[in-house]
C-alpha cells in the first residue's frame, strides 16, 4: 500500500473531525475518509499510510449508504470548508454526532458510567448563521476558504448563512463589492435585523484585539438578545453563530443549576470565559432562588467583549475580571456554582484543578470540540467531579461540529 493508490473502502462509522472510518478488505488498517458516511462504499486515493491506519481522499461513491443524501450547499459543492455534512441525512446528523461524542468521552475521558444524553436540535437547520468571517483574494473578492486551503470560493453562497447576510458581498455578479486584498470581512445580522459589515486585519503579535480598518455597513456595535436580556458589543467580538444557541444554552443553565444552600446569605457564582455575560442572569437568579444574595464573578481575557459594558446587567451583583482564567481563578471567592465555556482548545488541567480545589457544589462545563471536552471531563474525574447531566446540541447543522454541555458534581467515586 502506497500513497497515490486508489482503493475501494467500506465505511463503518464516523470519527471525530467528520471523517468516515473505513475498512479495506485484506488490509488490517482503518482508513479515514472525509465526505464518506456509514454504509457507503467509496473509491478513494490514499494520501497517508501508517502502520495501523491511513487517510484517503474521496474520489467517488460507488454504493450510497442509507445516510447519504444529495448535496444542498452550493458553496460546499464548490469545495468550501463550510457544510462538510451537507450530504448526510439531516434527521440522522445529531445521532451521529452524539455517537462520536460518547465515543470520545469513553476513549479519551475514560468515562464508563455516563448519563443518557439529552439530544437538542436547534432550529433552523439552514440559514442559521448570523455572523460570518470571509477571506479576501488578490482580486478583492470575498468568499469562504476551501477545505484545507487558503484558496477561496467567491461565487457561491453557503446555505448556513442567514438570509441577506452576504448579499452584495459574495457572488458571481459584477456588482459584488470588492475589498482590500488579504483582508478579512466580518458580516453580522443582529437581533434588530441590522447588518454590520467590517473589514479587518489580524491582530499584530502581542495584541489582543484585531484591527477593524473599515466599517462598510452598520457600525462598530451590534445588538443581540438572549435569555430576555440585551447585549451590546463590538462587531468583532465573540457571539454564538447559531441564532438559537445563546437562549438554549442559558436555558440549560437555568434548568440544571440548583439554588444555593446559603439561604438569605451570600452565594458566589463564577462565569469563566464569560464574554459579554450571557450566563450572568441565569447564574445569579438560579443561585438566589431561595433568597441568597448572589454575586457573579465574570472572567474573560478579551477586552472586546465585557460584562462591564452591559447596561441590562446592572441589576446583578457582577464583578468583572479582565484576565486569563488560569491566572486569576485561584484568587476568586469560593463559589457555590461555576459555569465555564472555554474556547475550542478546552479549559485544560490547570484550570480544572483550580476550579475543583475551590469546591463548588455544581459545575456546568460547555465544550465545542468532542476531544478537548472529553479530555477536560477526564481532568474533572481525576479531581472528583463526575457528569450527572449531559446534553448534545446540534448548534452547527450541516457540519461535523457539535456543542456539548455537562453538569458535574463531586462524587466519592474518585
Amino acid at each position: 500500500m502506497r500513497v497515490g493508490d486508489e482503493v475501494t473502502l467500506s465505511v463503518k462509522r464516523m470519527a471525530h473531525g467528520g471523517e468516515g472510518i473505513a475498512e479495506l478488505d485484506g488490509d488490517g488498517r482503518v482508513f479515514f475518509v472525509a465526505g464518506a458516511f456509514p454504509g457507503d462504499v467509496v473509491k478513494a486515493k490514499v494520501t497517508k499510510v501508517k502502520k495501523n491506519f491511513g487517510r484517503a481522499e474521496l474520489q467517488s461513491v460507488e454504493e450510497k449508504g442509507p445516510l447519504r443524501v444529495d448535496s444542498y450547499c452550493p458553496a460546499a459543492e464548490a469545495g468550501a470548508g463550510c457544510c462538510d455534512f451537507d450530504t448526510l441525512d439531516p434527521d440522522k446528523e445529531l445521532d451521529i454526532k452524539s455517537e462520536v461524542l460518547l465515543g470520545q468521552l469513553r476513549r479519551i475521558g475514560k468515562l464508563s458510567d455516563l448519563p443518557v444524553p439529552e439530544l437538542i436540535e436547534l432550529t433552523p437547520r439552514r440559514g442559521w448563521r448570523t455572523r460570518v468571517r470571509l477571506g479576501v483574494d488578490d482580486k478583492g473578492r470575498a468568499g469562504l476558504r476551501k477545505r484545507g486551503s487558503h484558496e477561496l470560493v467567491t461565487d457561491q453562497v453557503c446555505t448556513q448563512l442567514a438570509p441577506g447576510l452576504v448579499d452584495g458581498l459574495v457572488g458571481a455578479s459584477d456588482d459584488v463589492r470588492r475589498f482590500s486584498p488579504g483582508a478579512e470581512v466580518i458580516a453580522v445580522i443582529d437581533a434588530e435585523g441590522n447588518r454590520h459589515v467590517a473589514q479587518t486585519r489580524k491582530a499584530p503579535r502581542g495584541k489582543r484585539v484585531e484591527k477593524i480598518t473599515d466599517i462598510i455597513e452598520g457600525n462598530k456595535q451590534v445588538v443581540e438578545r438572549a435569555d430576555g436580556y440585551e447585549f451590546r458589543f463590538p462587531v468583532a467580538a465573540f457571539w454564538q453563530a447559531h441564532a438559537g444557541a445563546p437562549d438554549r444554552y442559558a436555558q440549560l443553565v437555568r434548568e440544571w443549576l440548583r439554588p444555593a444552600e446559603e439561604e438569605d446569605g451570600q452565594a458566589v457564582g463564577w462565569d469563566l470565559y464569560g464574554g459579554v455575560g450571557v450566563f450572568v442572569p441565569a447564574i445569579a437568579q438560579s443561585l438566589g432562588a431561595n433568597g441568597a444574595q448572589a454575586a457573579v464573578y465574570s472572567v474573560d481575557f478579551s477586552p472586546a467583549a465585557t460584562v462591564a459594558s452591559q447596561p441590562s446587567l446592572e441589576e446583578f451583583d457582577v464583578h468583572v475580571v479582565s484576565d486569563k482564567v488560569e491566572k486569576v481563578a485561584d484568587q476568586l471567592p469560593s463559589p457555590a456554582a461555576v459555569v465555564l465555556d472555554p474556547p475550542r482548545t478546552g479549559a485544560g488541567a490547570k484550570v480544572v484543578a483550580t476550579v475543583a480545589a475551590a469546591a463548588p457544589q455544581q459545575v456546568i462545563h460547555v465544550g465545542c470540540d468532542p476531544a478537548t471536552f472529553a479530555r477536560d471531563l477526564q481532568y474533572w474525574q481525576e479531581s472528583g467531579f463526575f457528569p450527572t447531566n449531559l446534553a448534545v446540541i446540534n448548534a452547527f447543522p450541516g457540519t461535523h461540529h457539535v456543542e456539548a454541555v455537562a453538569l458535574l458534581e463531586r462524587s466519592n467515586k474518585a
